[in-house]
C-alpha cells in the first residue's frame, strides 16, 4: 500500500518543504514500521546536502524492525538505532533516548484505542527538547477511509477537533495542521499532518 500510493515520496516532499528541517537533527521515529518516515527524512535532508546527527527508531513488532533494517542496508544509511517498544510504555527505551529535536510518527498512533492517544502523545512530548517539534501523520475521519482504515486495518479515524484536543491534553501549546504538497496532495484524503510544539 505504501509503495502503491507513493507514501514515502509524499513524506519526503513534505519534509523537503518543512521549516523545521536543518542539519544535525536528533530524530526519533516513533512506531517506525518499515521505515518510511526515516527514509523520507533522509531523502529530504540529502537534497540539501545535510544529514541528521542520529536517528533512533522503535516499533512494536520485531518483523517490522527487521524489514526496516534491511531497507537501511539497501540504502546504505548508517547512524540509525532500532529498538522494540510500545509507545504506551516508553520507559522501556534506552535511557539516552531523550532530548530530540524532531519526533515523527507515521501511520502508527491510529492503532491505539482513542482513549490512549493523549497519554501516548504526552510520552512523546516528554522526550522532546523544549524547542523540539513533533510531526504526526494520522488517518483522517471520512466516509472514504472507513472501509480501508476502520474495517480493513482495524484502526481509528480522527477529525481535527478531537486531534487538537488530544494534543492540547498532552501538553502541546502549538498545534498546526499542515498538508501534503503537490504532487502528493491526494494523500490529504487519507490523513492529517499535525505539527506540534510544547
Amino acid at each position: 500500500m505504501i509503495w502503491l500510493l507513493r507514501y514515502q515520496q509524499g513524506l519526503a516532499r513534505f519534509f523537503a518543504h518543512a521549516p523545521f528541517l536543518r542539519p544535525d537533527l536528533k530524530v526519533l521515529d516513533a512506531g517506525c514500521g518499515t521505515g518510511a518516515a526515516t527514509l523520507a527524512l533522509h531523502a529530504a535532508l540529502a537534497e540539501r546536502g545535510w544529514q541528521p546527527t542520529h536517528v533512533d527508531a522503535f516499533d512494536l513488532t520485531r518483523s517490522m524492525l527487521s524489514r526496516f533494517w534491511q531497507a537501511l542496508q539497501r540504502a546504505a544509511i548508517t547512524g540509525v538505532e532500532l529498538a522494540e517498544a510500545d509507545v504506551r510504555h516508553l520507559d522501556t527505551l534506552p535511557a539516552a533516548w531523550q532530548d530530540y529535536d524532531l519526533i515523527v510518527s507515521s501511520a502508527m498512533l491510529e492503532y491505539l484505542p482513542k482513549a490512549a492517544l493523549p497519554a501516548a502523545l504526552q510520552g512523546l512530548r516528554q522526550r522532546l527538547r523544549p524547542d523540539g517539534t513533533l510531526v504526526v501523520f494520522i488517518s483522517r475521519q471520512s466516509a472514504l477511509m472507513v472501509p480501508f482504515i476502520t474495517k480493513w486495518w482495524h484502526a481509528q479515524l480522527y477529525g481535527k477537533t478531537e486531534l487538537r484536543a488530544a494534543f492540547q491534553q498532552a501538553g502541546f501549546a502549538d498545534v498546526v495542521f499542515e498538508r501534503f504538497p503537490f504532487p502528493y496532495g491526494y494523500l490529504n484524503a487519507w490523513g492529517h499532518v499535525v505539527v506540534a510544539r510544547p
